[in-house]
């Protein structure tokens, strides 16, 4: 590793001073647990790191009426550890419990995931579902972008020279609503998605019909992909089998993936429509406060 300069930060403003200052070489740093990989096997070499640990508006977690405000550099194990947060936003939760082991958890902050811009990162696709929009902040002030469109492809994203990403927010989930998300890998020891998929569904009172929904994959095109298509197929439809493997399908037609090591391209494509159909069947069942007896790993 070599020699950089560190630097932690105790407010937003001299953070973007920092990171303005010299655009190209620094980097900001939250949980680390890519960060520190990159600068150890030389993928960056930057010569000052910004921590961002320290700076209150990075470390908000608050849930509320009018939905959640999540910090950037807030770890994964308090969101999931939160019982409000993790009943009402269960498809964040099920992203955050599945990102590394417990040591990882204990680092790792779901705005870290997102700016590294992964197309198989395992939270994205539950900020897109969710409807969340990403706070960034930088030289010219503060502005905002919808969670599907953060990401410009692999390892790239919207943030511009001297910008951080300060906090994810989500709009209040509806009255009867329910959220997942879950992956496809081919063992435990190889964790990065084949295919990833996250669900979110707004059902009717009587919890007998779809009011809207969200859908989106990852690891099966250059960026997290928001289908569309796959939540405009179950809108103002019944909950049927019907409804929910016309959404599989419009899923599987919107994937664009890679033969790789993980997958080809045929059986990608096959399993983002089997996930979809899985994903919006227990987020229809938390929805109804149904026990389907998922675990995580199921």
């Amino acid at each position: 590793m070599r020699d950089f300069e560190y630097e932690a930060p105790m407010s937003l403003d001299d953070a973007v001073a920092l990171l303005s200052g010299n655009p190209a070489a620094a980097k900001p740093l939250a949980g680390g647990t890519d960060l520190i990989d990159h600068i150890r096997t030389r993928r960056l070499e930057p010569d000052l790191v910004v921590d961002v640990k320290k700076i209150p508006d990075l470390n908000v977690l608050e849930f509320g009426d009018d939905g959640l405000r999540l910090g950037a550099a807030v770890p994964c194990y308090r969101i999931y550890g939160d019982p409000q947060v993790a009943a009402a936003y269960s498809a964040l939760a099920d992203s955050c419990r599945i990102i590394g082991g417990t040591q990882i958890q204990s680092r790792a902050s779901v705005g870290g995931n997102l700016c590294n811009s992964g197309p198989a990162a395992d939270s994205t696709p539950s900020l897109i579902a969710l409807g969340a929009r990403v706070v960034i902040a930088g030289p010219g002030g503060r502005r905002e972008v919808a969670a599907e469109d953060f990401c410009t492809g692999p390892g790239q994203n919207v943030l511009e020279s001297g910008e951080l990403v300060v906090e994810i927010v989500f709009p209040a989930r509806p009255a009867v609503g329910g959220s997942h998300y879950r992956r496809f890998i081919p063992r435990n020891e190889m964790d990065i998605a084949v295919v990833g998929v996250g669900a979110a569904v707004e059902l009717d009172e009587s919890g007998q019909s779809f009011v809207s929904a969200r859908i989106a994959l990852a690891a099966v095109a250059p960026t997290p992909l928001y289908v569309e298509a796959a939540g405009a197929a179950l809108s103002g439809q019944p909950v049927s089998d019907e409804a929910i493997a016309a959404a599989a399908d419009a899923a599987r037609e919107a994937a664009t993936p890679i033969d790789d090591m993980r997958g080809t391209v045929e059986f990608r494509k096959h399993i983002s429509g089997v996930l979809t159909d899985r994903v919006i069947r227990e987020a229809v069942a938390r929805a109804r406060g149904e026990e389907t007896g998922y675990r995580i790993g199921q």
